[in-house]
């Protein structure tokens, strides 16, 4: 919310009213912000908003409470109260960052960080099962919308999968140059999920504070039985939610469902 150059001017209180001053404060804010807020910006402090609608500042503090829940709003230690910006859902699915962002009428970017062949750790030997030590090609992207960074994404495929690869400039998007020039389409992956903080490398990323939430993912993608792509993406986790369809077995979907993974 843009506290400047127009001051702040909420509705304010009604004494008349029989609601609960924490309810008619969560709602005069609400209001306020559905119409003047800018994602991302510092509202007044709480001190300041109990002094505007002159009630406590434990009213106060119940009404912000209940908009950092609905995720209107959103706390950041040591910094303050600021407007939630709104969060993309992230839905797991094989398809390319590029084509997702532009869906989503943003514009995509990428910076690459690392395009070459290194021998397998034994971390992504394991991971793609293959003998440590053999050829791999790294692939390391910061991934921007409308250039603000979104996510960083690390993969690795066996080199002889690839060959050649490594002539030609770093692929706009892996997953098409797999498929056009060596069709190799993934067919099915799996994914792992978790929550992590953001160390020192991954924040400056990032652009985010250290030790900052984030989504991290590994991916394990195949053509028919062999794993040809080994991911670990790091997601901010202001921005993205995860969303997951469910389904009993058996039980037809009433919609096709689809998912996507900013690949």
């Amino acid at each position: 919310m843009t506290i400047h150059p127009r001051p702040f001017d909420a509705e304010p209180l009604d004494p008349a009213s029989q609601e609960a001053k924490h309810v008619q404060v969560r709602e005069s804010l609400r209001r306020y912000l559905e119409t003047y807020g800018d994602p991302g910006a510092a509202i007044p402090s709480e001190r300041q908003l109990s002094e505007y609608f002159g009630v406590a500042r434990m009213t106060v503090r119940q009404a912000i409470d209940a908009l950092v829940a609905e995720e209107v709003l959103e706390r950041i230690v040591g910094l303050g109260t600021f407007v939630a910006r709104s969060k993309m859902d992230l839905h797991m699915k094989m398809t390319s960052y590029t084509e997702e962002m532009i869906r989503r009428g943003m514009v995509p970017d990428a910076r690459v960080l690392a395009f070459e062949q290194q021998g397998a750790s034994p971390l992504v030997a394991r991971e793609l099962q293959i003998e440590i030590g053999q050829p791999v090609v790294r692939f390391r992207r910061q991934l921007l919308a409308d250039g603000e960074p979104m996510s960083v994404d690390e993969n690795f495929i066996p080199a002889h999968r690839v060959t050649g690869i490594l002539d030609d400039p770093p692929p706009t998007s892996l997953y098409n140059v797999l498929s056009e020039k060596y069709g190799l389409v993934m067919e099915w992956g799996e994914d792992t999920i978790e929550a992590t903080a953001a160390s020192p490398s991954i924040a400056r990323l990032l652009n985010v504070e250290l030790n900052a939430p984030l989504l991290k993912i590994q991916r394990h993608a195949y053509v028919a039985r062999s794993m040809i792509d080994y991911s670990v993406s790091y997601y901010r986790a202001d921005r993205y939610k995860l969303w997951v369809p469910l389904q009993r077995p058996g039980v037809r979907t009433p919609r096709a469902y689809s998912s996507k993974r900013l690949g």
